[in-house]
């Protein structure tokens, strides 16, 4: 996968709770990445085999709404990504970002 801000900036965030589910949505705001953007890259990533996918239970959710789809890292997922964030602490591109994965 092409290293861009983005990912570098999506995979931070996927990283900081790595067992997590998450939601395109929520992980695109807090990584400062349009949807636009982030929802191919969560394809991509499904594809490469880097996340897994499911949807909520209707019957756990309070709110007037459909279920969401939910994504969680496997350990490929989390080697790759923690490799590609190694890299792009080392790589000029990325010096503005503020990697704070550790």
């Amino acid at each position: 996968m092409r290293k861009t801000h983005a990912l570098i900036q999506v995979a931070v965030e996927l990283l900081s709770e790595p067992d997590g589910r998450h939601w395109v949505y929520e992980v695109a705001k807090r990584a400062g990445v349009r949807s636009g953007v982030a929802y191919p890259m969560f394809t991509r990533m499904l594809e490469e085999g880097w996340l897994t996918d499911g949807w909520e239970d209707p019957n756990t959710i309070k709110e007037k709404r459909p279920p969401r789809r939910y994504y969680e890292l496997t350990d490929d997922g989390k080697l790759s990504l923690g490799a590609i964030l190694h890299e792009a602490r080392s790589d000029a591109r990325f010096a503005s970002l503020k990697l704070r994965w550790s």
